[in-house]
Formats: structure tokens, sequence, C-alpha cells
């Protein structure tokens, strides 16, 4: 039985998939089963101009007197550059109202950079994270507190809670095994960042694979989701004249991301240190994967829990020696396998999550279902 209502309300679309969109999906539906209704609101912003955008809220929020609204904050939602002047106008509206205002940081640091735009820009995203955060009821962060640089002890209307994977993963239906069914071990890599970073991340997967395979045989890998189709022939290329088997996939239906993820043998995870708030990492994890990433700031002890075999990207070879590792030594594959379903099960499914928001928008649960950090 639906007990309350909540409202998620987000800014302009991703594409062409739009993970915060998934992550509230996901969400809605385990919160449902603890008696909360979960409804996603956009703010068309970017289609209808910020005027016709703000009064259009203004209509709409006065049938959300008393009722939370979890604004989805990332910079790119709130501004096409970066600049998102407009977020505290926003928060600012649901606040007169009456609404209970929630703001989910899925950005949870400025965005980097040395250029001159680049600090205006951070300068710009900090006064917004922090204006929200003195506006908002609750803030949701998707990594711990203490390992942000700009959050102060004083917030204490914060919570921490990771993501989960924007991804069907039903409990009965996890079956690990050690090798794909032709035979071969199945790397995977689960979407390539776009942009600058493209040639890098490009260039660490082939230099480790390269590595592996001198030693591996029968070796497969396999990359899926953002720009992988856009990036094959730059694989292909790299790879010609080594023993590997290339699989490039595009962006698949969430059910075929999973059932290729079950059948792989471990995740790299380039795309920067691996933290409680990277989909693509944790979608590994989730499904049963050792996956193997850098530590950095964000790096949390839920992460180090789980099935995460660790590199140096300082380290010049460091991935092919861990790739080989992992590869090679079929016991420390199987116990990464197990470290990650058992993090799913305690940190990362949406039935935790869910429950970690169930404490603050008023919904009983259990003592035990909320991890601590």
């Amino acid at each position: 039985m639906i007990r309350q209502g909540v409202i998620a309300l987000l800014g302009r679309a991703d594409s062409p998939t739009d993970a915060v969109e998934e992550y509230c999906k996901y969400l809605g539906e385990a919160l449902r089963d603890r008696g909360i209704s979960l409804a996603i609101e956009r703010l068309a912003w970017a289609e209808r101009g910020w005027r016709r955008a703000l009064r259009s809220l203004r209509h709409r929020a006065k049938a959300w007197k008393d009722t939370w609204v979890l604004v989805q904050y990332t910079a790119l939602a709130w501004s096409a550059r970066g600049f998102p002047l407009r977020f505290s106008s926003v928060l600012g509206t649901l606040r007169r109202a009456g609404a209970r205002v929630g703001v989910v940081y899925h950005d949870v640091e400025p965005f980097p950079g040395t250029r001159p735009i680049d600090r205006l820009r951070r300068r710009t995203q900090l006064r917004a994270m922090r204006h929200a955060m003195h506006l908002c009821d609750v803030a949701v962060f998707t990594v711990p507190m203490e390992k942000l640089s700009w959050v102060k002890p004083q917030y204490s209307h914060s919570v921490f809670i990771p993501v989960g994977a924007n991804l069907p993963v039903a409990r009965e239906s996890v079956s690990r095994k050690g090798t794909a069914s032709d035979g071969k071990l199945n790397v995977g890599v689960f979407s390539v960042t776009g942009g600058s970073a493209t040639q890098r991340e490009i260039s660490e997967i082939v230099e480790a694979v390269r590595f592996a395979s001198s030693q591996v045989k029968n070796l497969k890998l396999t990359i899926l989701g953002r720009n992988s189709k856009e990036t094959e022939g730059e694989f292909r290329k790299r790879l010609n004249g080594i023993p590997v088997e290339l699989r490039v996939l595009g962006v698949l239906s969430s059910e075929n991301v999973v059932r290729t993820l079950f059948s792989g043998d471990v995740l790299l995870f380039v795309r920067g240190p691996i933290s409680t708030r990277r989909g693509s990492a944790i979608a590994g994890i989730a499904c049963g994967l050792p996956v193997i990433a850098a530590e950095g700031p964000e790096t949390s002890s839920f992460i180090k829990e789980a099935g995460v075999a660790f590199y140096s990207p300082q380290k010049k070879g460091d991935l092919g020696e861990v790739l080989l590792h992992v590869l090679q030594d079929e016991h420390y594959r199987a116990s990464l396998a197990q470290r990650s379903w058992i993090a799913q099960q305690h940190y990362f499914s949406w039935n935790v999550i869910a429950a970690r928001y169930a404490e603050f928008l008023g919904t009983p649960q259990t003592p035990s279902a909320a991890p601590t950090e």
C-alpha cells in the first residue's frame, strides 16, 4: 500500500542514455516496496527557457506542499556548459512553495581544469553546491562526505548513500562461472569516456590486453556501452596482430548489459579512480565480477570490501600486470567475484539504498538494512 508520495526533480536529459533518470527509476521501484511512490518530473529549461520553466515550476510546486522533492544535481543537468547559476532559483522556488527539499549530489566535486574558463566554472559550481546545502532539508551524497574537499563538518543534514547499478540484477539470477561459454577468458569494458579522455583510455586498455595475451591464450575483449561503437575502429587498429577476439556491442538494453556482464570474467574500469558514485564500475560489482580499477580520493571502504583489484596508473604496465594476475589465478578471480557479490548485497542493492532513503523520508525500516561507513 502506498503511504507517501515523493517527487524526483530532474533537469536537462542526458543522451544517448540518462543515468540519473535510470537511477530514479530503480530507486522508485525499490521505494514502492516500502510504501513510497516516486514520481519523476523534469524542469524543461533547455527546451522552454529558464523564465518559462521557473514559472511552470511555481505552478506545479503549489501541489507539493509538505512533499519531499528530491532534486537531482549534476552541473550539466542545470546548465549547458556547466555553470549552474539558476540551480538556487529552483531550490528557492520549491522552498517558497512549502516543499521539503532534498538535493542528491551525483556530481560531488566541481569540474577540474586549469584554463581561466575552467577556474571560473569551478567557482560557479562550488557556489551553487554550497548554496544548495543551505537551501535543502537533506543533502544526499553518493560518496562519503569526509572524502570531499568542500563539505564542512557543520553540514549535519547530510547523508551518504552510494549509487546502485542501473541494471535489473535479480538476486536469484546471479550465477558466476569461471570462463565464458566458448572457453575464452572474457575481459569486459563497460563504457568509454568521450572527449579528451578517449585516447588515454583506449591506450591503457590495449596495452593491458596486449600484455595479458602474451601469456594467456584464448582471450576475448568485450566493449559495450557509451562510446563503444564510436571507438571500435581505433580499438581494431591498435589490436591488429594481437591474438585477442574483439567484440564491440554498442549501447544495449539493460537486460542485455546484465547478460553480457554475467558472461564475463573481469571488468576493466579505467575511467578515473573508482568510487561509490561510478555506476559503470558498480555494474561490475552488481554482476559479481572482479573489477580492476585505480584507487582515488573518493574510494571508500565499501569499494575496498568489494572484489576490486587495484592498479596504479602512475606505474607503467601495472594495469597489465594486475589483469594478468586476475586471469591466471582462478582462485583469486573467484574470491574477488565472491567479494563483489557480498558487497552488492550489503551496500549497493536497490533495497539497501531505498532503506537509507526511507530513513529520512519518514518510512520505518529494519535496523540492519542500512550500511554504515
